[in-house]
């Protein structure tokens, strides 16, 4: 299945690696620039709300807000990728996500770990 960059979010071209591990297979952290984060906001429009109720009244996978969720965690995940480049890393380590639900159907995204300049070893 094909990943579909989130609208609006022009995925950034860098050469920047990413684990979620405290530590990168074959390289060397040679310097630590602090803590990277990407935040959105997001809520499902009226009509989404009420296509993505009905498809779960059947049951099963409900597409309409699957598609929401993997947009705001790629937003998300761009707007962190864009503070590290603009911090000179090459890599982030220890990447998570977190959600909460700012208000009945707002629901904030947050990806963040911790830069840092790596080198092979």
């Amino acid at each position: 299945m094909k990943k579909t960059p989130a609208r609006n979010i022009v995925p950034v071209k860098t050469n920047i690696m990413l684990t979620t591990s405290t530590h990168l297979e074959g390289y060397r952290i040679t310097g630590q620039l602090g803590l990277v984060r990407g935040i959105t906001v997001r809520s499902r429009g009226l009509g989404g709300n009420f296509v993505g109720g009905i498809m779960a009244l059947f049951g099963g996978r409900n597409s309409i807000y699957t598609e929401l969720c993997e947009n705001t965690r790629e937003e998300a995940l761009q707007l962190m990728i864009q503070h590290a480049g603009e911090l000179g890393a090459n890599a982030i380590i220890n990447m998570r996500y977190d959600a909460n639900e700012v208000m009945s159907g707002i629901t904030e995204v947050l990806a963040y770990g911790t830069a840092v300049v790596a080198e092979p070893a």
